[in-house]
């Protein structure tokens, strides 16, 4: 892999090449975020939840509605910290309204997991991710409806600033994708060692064991639907922020993205590895930009729109050698 990438730098300008590579690690970085939330979910539940992309766009809402707006999702108070009309905060308290956002995420994916997800325990799986699908299309014109005239702004405080690193141009928003993901996946591999990520381990490998152990398993599904909405909302608001086609907005260009296109990350990566949503993530968004980078002048004939097939095809050439993922964990069956 090493060599190859050392021939698609000498195949084009050096510069073109790192800003390839960075976009592709930055891109990584949204995959990762929708990833772990996803797989966090799977792991304590077992539960496919098709909702992903509607409650991570859901979140990025709710971080416009605190800066654009000036108030508090679901709640008729005005937001004392939210910065004057027509200015941007400064990164200190950018990032407090992003911790603020993530927690009524999070407060959302709990009322979920209490109202339809809860009740189900003990039923098919089938008929739960049946569930999440609804809750995708009840949640959807919240987001859609909102974003339909134009985006809403995430007073991003770098706004499209970049660095410039030799004749290589490097976007801040980038580079803050990458350090939030790797802040991100490091806390959830440590939670994952903890005693609360061991119990959802355990629950995960076997309810009805963890019960008789003493474990809350009601608390664990609880927490997991936690985790996995705040997860995907930070994964929207990393990737509204500019030079992301979004454009430092929440617009409906995102939930397609986030529902679709995050896909193959964890089925490539393995449905219930942290590990291969890291690694999917990366290998997925990296198919993804360089073959747009560096097989655009095939445009005519691959299509317009080839770069997006790009990511299935990778996943069902691993699947294909892996049928559970780079990281998966295999079933075996006696039958």
């Amino acid at each position: 892999m090493i060599s190859a990438v050392l021939q698609l730098a000498q195949i084009g300008a050096a510069e073109t090449f790192v800003q390839t590579l960075v976009k592709s690690l930055a891109l990584g970085s949204v995959y990762i975020l929708i990833g772990l939330g996803f797989v966090i979910i799977f792991k304590a539940t077992q539960v496919l939840n098709f909702a992903a992309g509607a409650l991570s766009m859901a979140g990025a809402m709710f971080l416009t509605i605190l800066l654009a707006d000036g108030g508090f999702p679901f709640l008729p108070f005005d937001n004392p910290l939210a910065p004057e009309a027509g200015e941007n905060p400064s990164v200190i308290m950018w990032f407090v309204h992003v911790l603020i956002a993530l927690a009524f995420a999070a407060l959302l994916g709990l009322v979920i997991e209490r109202i339809t997800i809860r009740p189900m325990v003990g039923q098919p799986l089938f008929a739960m991710a049946v569930i999440t699908l609804g809750i995708e299309v009840a949640i959807r014109p919240f987001n859609l409806d909102a974003t339909a005239l134009e985006g809403r702004s995430l007073r991003v405080p770098w706004g499209a600033e970049q660095w410039m690193l030799g004749d290589a141009v490097i976007p801040k928003s980038y580079v803050a994708a990458m350090l939030i993901a790797a802040v991100a996946g490091a806390g959830v591999l440590f939670f994952f060692r903890t005693k609360l990520g061991v119990a959802m381990r355990a629950v995960a490998f076997d309810q009805e064991a963890a019960m008789a152990q003493g474990i809350n398993v009601g608390r664990v599904f609880a927490i997991a639907w936690a985790m996995g909405a705040a997860l995907a909302a930070l994964g929207a608001i990393v990737y509204g922020m500019a030079p992301f086609p979004p454009g430092g907005a929440v617009s409906q260009e995102i939930h397609p993205l986030l529902a679709l296109r995050v896909l193959p990350v964890i089925v490539l990566g393995g449905l219930d590895s942290v590990a291969g949503a890291i690694y999917g993530g990366l290998i997925i968004a990296s198919a993804e930009v360089f073959a747009g980078q560096y097989l655009s002048q095939w445009n005519s004939t691959l299509g317009s729109g080839y770069s997006t097939i790009v990511p299935y095809l990778v996943m069902l050439i691993i699947l294909l050698v892996r049928p559970y993922g780079l990281f998966g964990t295999p079933e075996i069956r006696r039958v």
